[in-house]
Parts: C-alpha cells; sequence; structure tokens
C-alpha cells in the first residue's frame, strides 16, 4: 500500500517533485543515465521491463511519494534500463481511480519525468474491444481518447492539450509493427472511472461516440504527461469483446492471461519502436 503523502493532501507541484527527486536519487545511486523515454505497462503487460538490458528495480515501496497499485497484473515497481541503446524508465503497474486515489495521485508520476530528463512516454493498458471483426487479444495505437472519468488532473506546464498524442511516436509505432509483422490497429479508447465493467447500453454509447475500446486508465496520466510537455504515445492491448457484448461474464484474471498471450508481438513492437521514439 501507499504510504506518506502520497494518499495525502498537499500541494501538487510539490508532490510530484519530491517523486522526482526520489527517482533522481535513485537513478544516481544505481549510476544510470537519465532516462529518454518512459513506458507504463498496464495490467498482464508488465513483463517486458523483465527483459531490459542492464536492468536495475525500485519497489514504488522504495520512494515514499509514490503511490502502490493493489491490483492483480500490476507489480508496483519502476525498472530502469536500455533498449535499443536508448535508457528507459518502465514503470510496471499504475494506480486508478476507483482505487480510491484522486487525480493528483493517479498522474503524479506523469508530472514528475520532464525533470528527471525524459522526453517522450509511452503508455500501455488492457481493454475491451468495441470494434466487429478484431481479433482478440490484438494492439491498438491510441489516436485519440475520450476522457469520461469524471476528473481531470492538475495542470502545469504548457497547461490543457487539445492535441494529446503525438503523431511522430504514432508514426514511430505503425513503422516499428511494419518492421515486425505486428498486426497493430488503431483507434480512440475511451477511459471510464469503473472498478465496474461496462453495461450493453454503455457500449451502445461509446461505439456511437466512436470508441473502438474502453478501459480504466491511461486518459488522465496522457492529459497530464502532454500538459507537462511530454511527447506522448499510447497501445492498448485488447484483451476482449467489451463486457456489454462479451457472451460469457468478463474477470480480471482472463485480462491478465490475454496480456501474456500477444506478450511477443508487444515486446517485438516496443523493442523496435523505443530506438525511433527515442531519437525525436
Amino acid at each position: 500500500m501507499s504510504h506518506g503523502p502520497a494518499v495525502g493532501g498537499g500541494d501538487p507541484a510539490a508532490l510530484a517533485g519530491a517523486l522526482a527527486a526520489e527517482l533522481g536519487a535513485a537513478l544516481e545511486g544505481a549510476g544510470l543515465p537519465s532516462p529518454r523515454v518512459a513506458l507504463v505497462l498496464g495490467s498482464g503487460l508488465g513483463a517486458f521491463a523483465d527483459a531490459l538490458e542492464g536492468a536495475v528495480t525500485i519497489p514504488f515501496e522504495a520512494l515514499p511519494s509514490m503511490p502502490s497499485s493493489t491490483v492483480p497484473g500490476h507489480a508496483g515497481r519502476f525498472v530502469l534500463g536500455v533498449v535499443g541503446g536508448v535508457s528507459v524508465l518502465c514503470q510496471q503497474g499504475r494506480v486508478h481511480l476507483y482505487e480510491g486515489h484522486s487525480a493528483e495521485v493517479v498522474t503524479r508520476a506523469m508530472r514528475s519525468l520532464p525533470v528527471l530528463g525524459v522526453h517522450s512516454v509511452l503508455l500501455t493498458n488492457a481493454a475491451g474491444g468495441l470494434a466487429p471483426g478484431w481479433p482478440v487479444p490484438c494492439l491498438m495505437r491510441i489516436r485519440d481518447h475520450l476522457n469520461m472519468q469524471g476528473a481531470v488532473p492538475p495542470m502545469e506546464g504548457r497547461g490543457r492539450q487539445a492535441r494529446v498524442y503525438d503523431e511522430a511516436i504514432g508514426r514511430a509505432l505503425a513503422a516499428a509493427a511494419v518492421d515486425q509483422g505486428v498486426d497493430l490497429r488503431e483507434g480512440v479508447y475511451a477511459g471510464l472511472a469503473g472498478p465496474t465493467y461496462e453495461t450493453a447500453a454503455e457500449i451502445q454509447m461509446l461505439d456511437r461516440v466512436g470508441a473502438q475500446a474502453v478501459g480504466m486508465s491511461t486518459v488522465l496520466e496522457a492529459n497530464a504527461a502532454a500538459g507537462a510537455g511530454l511527447r506522448v504515445g499510447a497501445v492498448s492491448c485488447i484483451t476482449n469483446p467489451a463486457a456489454g457484448i462479451a457472451v460469457a461474464p468478463l474477470n480480471h484474471e482472463e485480462v491478465v492471461e490475454a496480456g501474456k498471450q500477444i506478450a511477443g508481438d508487444f515486446a517485438r513492437l516496443l523493442g523496435a519502436a523505443i530506438p525511433a521514439i527515442g531519437a525525436l
């Protein structure tokens, strides 16, 4: 569980700055260079970080300003290492509004990254699919999102951004998919507050407003990162048909298992895209 100021009040900028200082000290202590690219690895997708070159692990619990997740499939640690010559900071797991956290806590790590020298962030998640005919599981590059969580993060730096997802990162992901023979769809991600899965009526609504995937994360982090001046990209792992159209009841264990099934494609996509993203 989180401790210290992670669940308390206080100035949002000061709390993000405290986390940046803690991470910076941990990086320096491990003798690692400042990361150029940061990744957030969602449910069932954390294995990518285990293959980083020269990996060094820092549990969230070692950082008093960093909240810890209670959700299965979220390891709750940072992994620092190298991918294709690019220094990378991987966040294995995240916290969510439905765990009782505020928008400030959910986005604190994102808002700390510019202080560390990070210039690009790639967010990933597990999501339900709305597009008929798409295979399950599959990968989808998020080109835009719908924030339906009823919350917004603290805004610093450049403030509110109408265009959140960086086109150059999108092109890097698309090129990596072609290079690696990975089937990468693209679409709009709808972020709901959770923790309940979607009803059939909610899925009909999301389909009508143009969503191809739905989940309970990412949108606040993306807004906060873009507002802080970072380039932002995102990939959803479509792990199942969305709850309102699924034949059988869903459970989180199936979501994690689907992430494992597509882990090979996911790793090859990120491994090929990160060098290009790091060069932006």
